[in-house]
């Protein structure tokens, strides 16, 4: 097994999550007390959360490339970047490392069309729903992207950053979100894809009647696969 190089801590929430979910599929893979080889480097989310709201992707960048290199010297083998909002400064952490590096969005856009679905909506941060890097990650493997309605993606925006971020788990968000995927249902969507790894902490399969996405467990699989087969 390679060893994965986990870069989390936006929020470490989540990064609990992939660290989790890597040593359970690890383990299903192997058998036994088997677990998972890999490194975690857990940054401080606060500032990477102001550069984020000002604007300032490069600085922010940098940033998280300086800790891909500290992952890379200190083993790693390949590199998982534990958020789907930071993917839009993948470029300049894959230039700064020489470990493959697996992505998020091409991940969850191989997991979508493999069950031929070609129209999905996509939930996420007010930059990943907004910006183009996501929404174009997708299109490029061929897939329609639908995203909320403008208030619709303020509520999503809100719940991840101020209550799971936080570790808040509210049922009248989970209600929220319901309607939501329901509302993307109405217009065409085929899935939703859950681009924020928080959401998993507060939707499964079970609160939707459509086809759901959770990058988290997408992502985790595509570096435990990458892993084993190195």
């Amino acid at each position: 097994m390679l060893r994965i190089g986990l870069l989390g801590g936006m929020s470490w929430e989540s990064t609990a999550e992939y660290y989790r979910l890597i040593n359970e599929m690890a383990r299903d893979r192997l058998g036994g007390l088997h677990s998972a080889d890999c490194l975690l480097r857990s940054v401080d989310f606060a500032p990477i959360e102001e550069l984020q709201t000002r604007g300032l992707w490069e600085e922010a960048g940098a940033a998280l490339a300086a800790a891909a290199v500290e992952l890379e010297r200190g083993g790693a083998e390949l590199l998982v970047l534990c958020t789907n909002t930071m993917h839009k400064v993948a470029p300049a952490i894959e230039r700064a490392v020489s470990i493959p590096f697996i992505n998020v969005i091409n991940a969850t856009a191989r997991a979508v069309t493999a069950t031929g679905t070609t129209t999905v909506g996509l939930l996420g941060t007010a930059f990943t729903m907004e910006q183009d890097f996501y929404r174009d990650g997708l299109a490029a493997h061929g897939l329609e992207v639908l995203t909320p309605n403008p208030e619709d993606r303020a509520t999503v925006h809100r719940v991840i950053y101020e209550e799971l971020c936080l570790g808040i788990i509210s049922n009248d968000s989970r209600k929220e979100y319901q309607r939501i995927i329901a509302g993307l249902a109405s217009r065409g969507a085929e899935g939703v894809i859950l681009g924020c790894t928080e959401i998993e902490l507060l939707i499964s399969q079970t609160d939707a009647d459509i086809a759901l996405y959770p990058t988290t467990s997408i992502h985790a699989q595509a570096a435990v696969d990458a892993a084993l087969a190195g």
